[in-house]
């Protein structure tokens, strides 16, 4: 008998038990004026902090009504799309230019922009042994899980891991957006070795190559990358870098850092925050999704068609059953999210490139159509977006980049704007973030064992 079926029986009675208790009444969450989710009634979230970090707007108040406005992010007070347009303009990789301006809080000059990239360049390379004790030991089929234990990891390789002085944190944070990236590509090539039986290539890191050059050149067997995939997969870490302190892996990263520990046991919570399908895992899930929806509708192009399956999935008959169409709708952006834009015209150039239009155009119907099925079954009219990670994952496929690797890329993308919180939260009004949970189970009167059923 093995260990699972020796404490099966135990392990039910255990979810019995659990399963039991009562959910909470709806109607509490009223009486107690609790906010759940840490959202307001109308859906906007409640304020519990402040930040110069990022901007993300969506909507405004006037005379307390919500008024909806198409969305716009903002990087320390630049629009994003100013500085993603300016970047392209001069054929130039922005990504390291939005971690500079998101770590100090100020456009760099072309010294500093030199110095940053030179220092990012000269510390990609993992420390001695890491790679080999850390990585290809113990590896793990979900990347997001290996580049989480490998920043833990990290660790032990600092002389001086828990000080939180500024001069260290920023150390310590560059020295993490340098090495995500080669943490993931190795993490890649471990889990093809020992789960795929591929050959195991490991490349070092460039020095003379950007960030999205060097990912590109260490998941590929032959290192090779064209400009034009290099500079969409630039675009697409730019606009994930930062998005206000509100995500659920930003909180995450403020609420951890409130408590004084260390940088590296911050970053690896919000890495496991962002792992989530309702948050960074969703670029992931909008592809399953879309591979559903040609596996069970005949002409992807045909609105009826593609309107009816989007029906089926909305009322969890459909995909995985949880009546959520993946890609679609925002927290905050309800008319348009500025970064699906960027990417969606992107995505749309690259698609008659790679001669996969028909599939960009199931995309856009989703896009079209899922509000009004929503709208259909809520019996109003329901204004919804389309959000980031509907055509993030698009774009990646396009790269053929694998799927394993679109949340990782999230996340070394994110590291700047996560550490930029941190920062921010360690050195503005230093408090540890303690909400409240109202208790409504009552007391009970404590039986002795002996007197227990």
């Amino acid at each position: 008998m093995s260990d699972t079926d020796k404490y099966d029986s135990f392990l039910e009675s255990l979810c019995e038990s659990a399963g039991a208790v009562k959910t909470n009444d709806p109607q509490l969450y009223t009486k107690y004026n609790v906010k759940r989710g840490l959202r307001n009634a109308d859906g906007t979230g409640v304020v519990v902090g402040m930040t110069r970090v990022g901007d993300v707007r969506g909507y405004h108040t006037e005379d307390g009504e919500k008024i909806l406005e198409e969305g716009r992010l903002f990087y320390r007070g630049y629009d994003v799309y100013d500085i993603v347009n300016a970047a392209q303009a001069e054929g130039r990789f922005g990504f390291e230019e939005c971690c500079f301006l998101l770590l100090t809080g100020h456009l760099p000059n072309e010294k500093e922009l030199a110095e940053l990239k030179d220092y990012l360049a000269n510390h990609r390379f993992l420390p001695f042994g890491f790679t080999e004790d850390m990585i290809m030991k113990a590896p793990i089929r979900n990347i997001m899980n290996k580049i989480a234990r490998s920043v833990m990891a990290s660790y032990s390789y600092d002389d001086d891991p828990d000080d939180t002085s500024l001069v260290n944190v920023i150390r310590q944070s560059l020295n993490l957006i340098a090495q995500l990236p080669t943490m993931a590509a190795y993490a890649y090539q471990a889990k093809l070795y020992y789960f795929d039986n591929k050959s195991l290539v490991i490349h070092a890191p460039n020095p003379e190559l950007s960030t999205s050059e060097n990912f590109l050149s260490m998941i590929r067997p032959d290192s090779t990358y064209t400009r034009q995939e290099a500079e969409l997969l630039d675009l697409c870490m730019m606009l994930h870098a930062e998005h206000g302190g509100g995500n659920n892996s930003s909180f995450t990263m403020r609420v951890v850092s409130s408590t004084g520990t260390d940088t590296y046991a911050a970053v690896a919570s919000a890495i496991n925050s962002l792992k989530g399908p309702k948050h960074g895992g969703a670029n992931h899930k909008v592809m399953a999704m879309v591979e559903d929806i040609k596996d069970h509708v005949n002409d992807i192009g045909d609105e009826d068609e593609v309107y009816n399956y989007l029906l089926k999935i909305l009322k969890g008959e459909a995909f995985d059953n949880t009546g959520l169409v993946y890609g679609m709708g925002h927290a905050v952006y309800t008319l348009s999210d500025p970064r699906a834009v960027m990417l969606k015209e992107k995505a749309e150039e690259l698609a008659f490139t790679t001669g996969v239009h028909k599939e960009f155009n199931l995309y856009t119907l989703i896009e079209k159509l899922t509000p009004k099925a929503m709208s259909e079954l809520r019996g109003k009219d329901v204004i919804l977006c389309a959000n980031v990670d509907l055509y993030s994952g698009f774009v990646y496929s396009m790269l053929n980049i694998p799927p394993e690797l679109y949340t990782p890329l999230f996340a070394i993308a994110r590291l700047p704007g996560w550490c930029a919180h941190r920062i921010e939260e360690l050195t503005v009004d230093p408090r540890i973030i303690r909400p409240a949970y109202k208790n409504v189970g009552g007391t009970k009167r404590y039986v002795v064992l002996s007197a227990r059923n």
